[in-house]
């Protein structure tokens, strides 16, 4: 426990307050001005010394017996997700110790519940929770827990810094993939969006052999082990594993859109770990690359097999911000084919507007002759909202009229770059996890790749 200050307490400003007032009426009364002085000079003298025993007493105390400040939070803390914080105050000394806690949680942190007043028995402990509320990802750091408590005789406030400073990380909020991973297990994909497929005997991959079951194909029944059992078997495949996904994820200045609270480049963010942990799970590679990033601040992430990779991919994307740079469709389509030749499902994820189908049109075209290309393309929620706002004025006749020939320019615009390809998407933000994951579906059981 370090002291940082030592300020005078109310109690101090007030007897100097009273000492002052006292002075006044005295010499209104007619008491000579040096009986003053020397009444004032005497109560001075007195009330320095009691401060100085006071404040030596009190820092000797808390020397000797130190209040402990012990901060649990989680490893990392999910993007506008409210987290409790708790700190644990310990005294070791023989008397209570009366005090007002404020932690520094860091100004990307909003938190609620601080400062807290709270007294601490002898050889006890007090528990204090506060909650905190990410508004951005990346690192964020505590400092030290500020303690004010008044002095044994009441002449100063004390103010220590207690416990030590934490550096946390802030990731994007998953709770779209563990939803998923639940509803996976449930059964109850549809609630996301995400369409399950029967897999009973599909793709060509053997998985398993299996009691027969009404309605699956005669050709499946494997007949030795039939009569080993004494009961129908079939071999049940599953799709093909160990294909690749790449996910290419455009963090120009299109991805600072944001239609509320969570950013497009959030939620793009959410998306693409989901879609990495369907892949994942699933047998697949999956592996990142991004473009528009301001210079020496790309990132990429070697494809890899294994739901576990999925932490090593949150740690290495979880900071990334949009930058107000133009993104180079063309280099990062060459960056992608030089970096990674093998033939993948590759997903080009951007915010498109029809002044970039010049530029992005060859950048497909080179991806495509080497790698099945979806492109995912963010739209303004806005947009829909003004297409389909009630006509009660005139203006809004207008304004409505101008966001259908708006969405309208951009499909025009978005089929000349995608052309007929049934794989590609222009949705909100809010639709993209479940239509990435099942257009990735599709993928594996029209065996494109």
């Amino acid at each position: 426990m370090k002291l940082r200050a030592v300020l005078p307490s109310r109690a101090a400003a007030g007897a100097l307050a009273l000492l002052a007032a006292a002075c006044a009426a005295a010499l209104l009364a007619g008491v000579p001005r040096p009986q003053v002085l020397a009444g004032a000079t005497l109560a001075v003298a007195l009330g320095l010394a009691w401060s100085a025993l006071d404040l030596a007493w009190s820092l000797r105390a808390a020397a000797r017996a130190p209040l402990r400040v012990e901060r649990r939070a989680p490893a990392a803390f999910a993007l506008g997700v409210p987290t409790d914080v708790v700190l644990h105050l310990d005294n070791d000394g023989p008397r209570a110790v009366q005090v007002a806690v404020f932690d520094e949680p860091d100004a990307r942190l909003a938190f609620e519940g601080l400062p807290q007043a709270v007294r601490v028995p002898p050889g006890s402990r007090a528990v204090i929770r506060y909650r905190v509320t990410a508004l951005q990802r990346g690192p964020v750091r505590f400092g030290a827990t500020q303690l004010r408590s008044r002095s044994a005789g009441g002449a100063f406030e004390l103010l220590h810094a207690a416990g030590a400073g934490q550096l946390l990380r802030v990731y994007p909020n998953f709770a779209a993939v563990a939803g998923y991973a639940w509803l996976a297990g449930d059964r109850r994909l549809a609630q996301m969006g995400i369409k399950a497929y029967a897999q009973r005997g599909l793709g060509t991959d053997f998985r398993q052999l299996a009691e027969y079951s009404p309605g699956e194909p005669v050709r499946h029944i494997d007949w030795k082990a039939t009569l080993r059992q004494g009961k129908p078997i079939v071999r049940q495949f599953q799709d093909e594993r160990d294909q690749r996904v790449l996910f290419l994820l455009d963090c120009g200045r299109r991805m600072r859109a944001s239609d509320g609270a969570v950013s497009h480049f959030d939620q793009a963010l959410d998306a693409l770990m989901l879609l990495a942990y369907v892949a994942l799970r699933e047998g697949d590679e999956f592996g990142a690359l991004t473009f528009g990033n301001r210079p020496g601040e790309q990132r990429d992430f070697a494809p890899r097999k294994g739901v576990a990779s999925l932490n090593a991919l949150m740690n290495r994307l979880y900071d990334l911000e949009p930058a107000a740079v133009h993104s180079d469709y063309v280099q990062a389509a060459g960056d992608l084919m030089r970096h990674f030749p093998r033939r993948a499902l590759v997903v080009v994820l951007t915010n498109f507007r029809d002044e970039d189908a010049e530029e992005l049109r060859p950048a497909i075209a080179l991806l495509r002759s080497r790698h099945l290309v979806l492109v995912a393309s963010l739209r303004e929620r806005v947009l829909g909202e003004v297409a389909a706002q009630p006509l009660a004025r005139p203006e809004h006749a207008a304004e409505a009229a101008t966001a259908h020939l708006f969405a309208q320019a951009r499909r025009d615009a978005f089929a000349r770059v995608v052309g007929s390809d049934p794989l590609s998407l222009d949705v909100e933000p809010a639709q993209l996890p479940a239509a990435l994951v099942n257009r990735y579906h599709a993928v594996k059981r029209a065996k494109l790749l």
